[in-house]
């Protein structure tokens, strides 16, 4: 049995094993509505560049050397790569002759490097311990490489040689394929002659990885490779335990003790897959799923980092309804605790304040309970005085047009589920009263429970003075922040504890929600609530 509080969409992705059927995608992810630009999305998408940029590097005994024809006296730069993208590392000057010569990486700064000379150009190196000597010519720096010395990088560019021949022996085929005069015979031949390429490629990747295990560019390698999962015929839930066979071997290609992994885009792209399109996408099995893979890369700095970065921004950016409780207990796991070392003190607080912003309201909690005047703005209403089955808590403005579309669809699920234990708590965002008073007679919403702040009330003595005689509180004056609200409208679907069950929603998800619920409860998939004596 789930609880209500559980109860959260999942899905699972056709991408991940194409033989997936529809039957096992239990449930569409819910996205949420009305996701408002979030402050901490663009702090974070930028804190990483700082910590990455402002390393130096470390000390190495090897040396890095490129000889480019064509550049004389000319600035080349090194830039690594850290998952996708690349970040400014090193700069020399050439000689008369094109040769520039870095310094070596130290092992947990080695990976994939990009040489930038001008034009700009660039083409991909290795960087690991050893001397590295490649020659090239500034007018086509990829077409004309030579691998003087570094083991590493012959069989990178041996590899890269494989595949250009490949793709010049698939193209008259590829022809073939788009060709809208060729017959389907031609067309057949020239599928089956691709496949068979396709599957060579793959074979020269295994093999490469099972010849060279230990060296950087078949862990590269190996990280591309999906898991080969068996057929299982015979059992009515083969595909079921497919997909479970997927997950349990995903991981098995990386070796989470080599810092030089997250400096290639390979690490980026299984760890977007898995966590947005492999795992469920619960909350809570998101949560548990991130906190197994940062306590696996424990002990490699630069992984932990990697992992636990690209996981908080992930959650806190997502548009799946719920899913910033990944990134609040994320960051009162670790970045709370001091183990978010790359961060100063100015970052680390910006990330820890965002979090706390949104922790009163994130699904599975109780929100506080938010007492303000009413309508009449003298009686003060409270949301833990309404003990009904379900509470939507929306917040609005009288002069939001989106507002003013969504209100009229909210009173008609409104009238069809109020038997059944819905009530509304409107909360007006409105800083003078008199304007949304007149909407909701105006548009006949009376049977809400209305309540907003005023001038009077949010005068900083009137606050003292209310809060210290408990006729309020301080998270019902401050009520925007407690709700985090930057735009309107902005719908909280609460159960009879208050517990917060879906936000951020429409009418209509609103509706398709409840609906589910109360589906879920009658097939007894969900326990039914407790009544009260007044229900």
């Amino acid at each position: 049995m789930i609880t209500i509080r559980s109860m959260l969409s999942f899905s699972f992705v056709g991408k991940v094993i194409a033989t997936l059927p529809r039957r096992l995608r239990k449930f569409a992810y819910v996205k949420t509505e009305n996701m408002e630009s979030v402050r901490f999305a663009a702090l974070s998408a930028c804190l990483l560049f700082m910590t990455v940029a402002g390393q130096t590097a470390a000390q190495s005994s090897y040396t890095i050397t490129l000889e480019i024809e064509g550049l004389s006296h000319d600035t080349v730069y090194l830039a690594n790569y850290y998952g996708e993208k690349m970040f400014y590392a090193d700069t020399a000057i050439t000689d008369g002759r094109g040769k520039a010569v870095f310094e070596g990486r130290a092992y947990e700064q080695c990976g994939k490097f990009a040489a930038v000379i001008p034009g700009p150009k660039f083409f991909d190196f290795l960087a690991v311990e050893e001397d590295i000597h490649i020659k090239t010519k500034a007018a086509q720096p990829v077409a004309f490489i030579e691998v003087v010395a570094s083991e590493e990088n012959r069989l990178f560019y041996d590899y890269l040689k494989f595949l250009q021949d490949k793709r010049t022996e698939a193209t008259p085929h590829e022809q073939v394929m788009q060709d809208s005069t060729a017959s389907e015979e031609e067309k057949a031949s020239a599928r089956e002659i691709l496949m068979a390429m396709g599957a060579d490629v793959e074979a020269e990747q295994r093999r490469i990885v099972a010849e060279h295990g230990n060296m950087l560019f078949a862990k590269y390698l190996s990280m591309v490779l999906e898991p080969e999962i068996p057929e299982i015929p015979g059992i009515a839930n083969a595909d079921e335990l497919r997909y479970r066979m997927y997950r349990d071997m995903y991981w098995k290609r990386v070796d989470f003790q080599d810092p030089r992994l997250v400096h290639d885009g390979s690490f980026n792209r299984i760890l977007d897959v898995y966590l947005n399109q492999v795992i469920p996408q619960s909350p809570d099995t998101v949560l548990n799923e991130v906190v197994n893979l940062v306590e696996r890369a424990r002990g490699n700095d630069e992984m932990f980092k990697y992992i636990l970065h690209f996981a908080t921004f992930n959650a806190e950016s997502s548009a799946i309804m719920c899913m910033d409780k990944v990134f609040v207990e994320l960051v009162n796991r670790y970045y709370k605790r001091g183990e978010a070392t790359w961060l100063n003190e100015d970052q680390l607080s910006k990330i820890t304040n965002r979090a706390d912003e949104l922790a009163p309201t994130v699904c599975g909690s109780r929100v506080p309970d938010i007492i303000l005047p009413g309508l009449d703005q003298t009686t003060w209403e409270s949301l833990y005085d309404l003990n009904t089955k379900y509470t939507a808590v929306v917040i609005w403005e009288s002069t939001c047009g989106h507002c003013k579309k969504e209100l009229p669809k909210i009173q008609e699920l409104y009238e069809e589920w109020k038997d059944k234990g819905l009530s509304i708590f409107a909360i007006g965002n409105d800083f003078e009263p008199e304007p949304w008073q007149e909407f909701v007679e105006k548009k006949d919403l009376s049977e809400w429970v209305h309540v907003s702040d005023n001038p009077a009330i949010n005068n900083q003595d009137s606050a003292m003075v209310l809060i210290s005689q408990g006729i309020t509180t301080l998270e019902s004056l401050n009520f925007r922040t407690t709700f985090d609200v930057f735009a309107t409208p902005k719908i909280f679907l609460l159960d009879r504890e208050k517990v917060v069950v879906a936000k951020q929603i429409g009418a209509e998800q609103l509706f398709e929600i409840l609906t589910k619920l109360e589906d879920m409860e009658a097939n007894g998939v969900l326990q039914p609530m407790r009544k009260t004596e007044e229900q």
